[in-house]
């Protein structure tokens, strides 16, 4: 048994109750009423790191929420790795719907239940454990390590960037690997070849200086919600197809080839209808539902508000309204020129008798793809299936994780994910989970990686 393996066992509590540690830190990046909440999450993770032996670490500035930033740089000879991760988290609500307080870290059987205990606050420590576990047993790493572990990947990541631009140098590698990942199931280990990118718009509805008494000015006032609800049912055709003119302009249309591949991954609709409780699945007409998932591009309202929402019965005619609306893009899609559509389609499909705002929400992110020939994913390949007994799927992903194509396009190197959660954990929902098991195994995992990526990584 590898000497890193013993070690994992031994401190194995102590790793637990760790996490629980980090999961009580309300490190909700979107609500500048957490603003320190996310900074004390960077703080426990540089001294964390710092803990695990990984020096330099240093909380960065950034213009907006923190960066960490830490490296062990002592295998001459082997690739520069750079490691990726997030330490904010998802908004809890709606709280009613938690079975136990999204903040306060509950283990129930196998798993353990906070907000950001899968995404990814239980991902972004395996590979901090794994680096103590090796500096501990065997005294030094197998590959050249920095890590980047970011407050803001929730909300898009709006300030990494300029951030990296201004820090090539520091974070120059030969590959990134991602922890903010997943596996396909417990026993099916996978890996991402591709993620979908990302923009997003908020609509504001105005239609008169104050709400209205809807008996008074009943039949002659303009109603702000109806007009937003026009608008947003403009979108979208009732089978699913996106309405905006030029959304679809830039798609790359799928090869028979990439097509007869998905369609070899297993059917989950079931397992997805029972695990979400959605009655059927739905969306464009003429894909399946894995591509529809995966690699077509979607728009989506997040959510609608305007009017009274009390108890009771308020009879008023609203003079305001709101809407969030996010698109998952793929490969060709450029996010800039999407909002440019969004913009130009609300604006045509607005009724003339109320105002109407359209501003840019979120970060945007382009879409990413890497090849699964790169070195990197050859070796990520490798540690999963000596470790699940079988090759992982290569599998396409409708997710957005902003900092792939940022690598890409400002470093010039691939990322490879590799993370241990799971898509029926709850993320982004009430009663988010990590399985025990998985945080045990990716810690496994990422201890395997290392001397595989210092292997076939190139020299230096």
């Amino acid at each position: 048994m590898d000497r890193w393996s013993g070690y994992l066992n031994t401190h194995k509590d102590r790793f637990l109750g760790e996490l629980l540690g980090l999961l009580r830190i309300k490190s909700v990046s979107t609500d500048p009423a957490y603003q320190a909440e996310v900074r004390g999450a960077a703080r426990w993770t540089a001294d964390r790191m710092h803990q695990a032996g990984i020096e330099g670490v240093r909380v960065m500035e950034t213009g907006g929420h923190p960066v960490v930033y830490g490296e062990w740089l002592h295998a001459p000879g082997k690739p520069t790795v750079l490691i990726y991760g997030h330490f904010d988290v998802q908004p809890a609500d709606p709280l009613q719907l938690w079975t136990s307080p999204p903040f306060e870290p509950l283990v129930r059987d196998g798993r353990v239940y906070a907000r950001g205990a899968s995404d990814m606050k239980g991902n972004l420590v395996l590979p901090i454990l794994a680096c103590e576990a090796w500096l501990q047993t065997e005294g030094a790493l197998p590959v050249n390590v920095k890590f980047l572990f970011e407050g803001e990947e929730e909300i898009g990541s709006p300030s990494l960037a300029p951030f990296i631009t201004d820090h090539r140098e520091l974070l120059a590698c030969d590959v990134a690997v991602s922890a903010d990942s997943a596996q396909y199931n417990e026993e099916q280990p996978a890996l991402w070849v591709g993620l979908r990118g990302l923009c997003g718009v908020q609509i504001g509805v105005r239609s008169a200086a104050t709400d209205l008494h809807s008996g008074v000015m009943g039949g002659i006032a303009p109603n702000a919600v109806h007009a937003l609800v026009r608008i947003i049912d403009s979108l979208r055709s009732p089978d699913g197809r996106i309405l905006v003119k030029g959304f679809y302009d830039d798609v790359l249309p799928l090869s028979q080839a990439e097509r007869e591949a998905l369609a070899r991954l297993p059917d989950d609709t079931a397992a997805i209808k029972r695990q979400t409780g959605i009655r059927a699945v739905c969306g464009e007409p003429g894909f399946t539902p894995l591509e529809r998932n995966w690699v077509r591009p979607t728009l989506d309202v997040n959510g609608m508000w305007g009017g009274f929402q009390g108890e009771g019965s308020k009879t008023i005619i609203p003079c305001e309204a709101h809407a969030k609306i996010t698109c998952r893009l793929v490969p060709n899609q450029h996010p800039e020129r999407i909002l440019e559509c969004l913009k130009a389609h609300i604006a045509a499909h607005s009724p003339a008798e109320v105002a109407v705002s359209v501003s840019p929400m979120c970060g945007h992110a382009e879409s990413y793809m890497v090849s699964p020939d790169h070195w990197g994913m050859a070796a990520a390949g490798h540690t999963l299936a000596t470790l699940y007994g079988k090759a992982p799927f290569h599998m396409r992903m409708g997710a957005t994780v902003p900092v792939t194509a940022l690598f890409l396009k400002l470093l010039g190197v691939d990322t490879v994910s590799f993370g241990f959660g799971m898509d029926d954990e709850q993320i982004h929902a009430p009663d988010e989970f990590i399985r025990l098991s998985n945080f045990e195994q990716g810690q496994r995992a990422f201890c395997m990686l290392l001397p595989e990526l210092g292997l076939r990584g190139p020299a230096r």
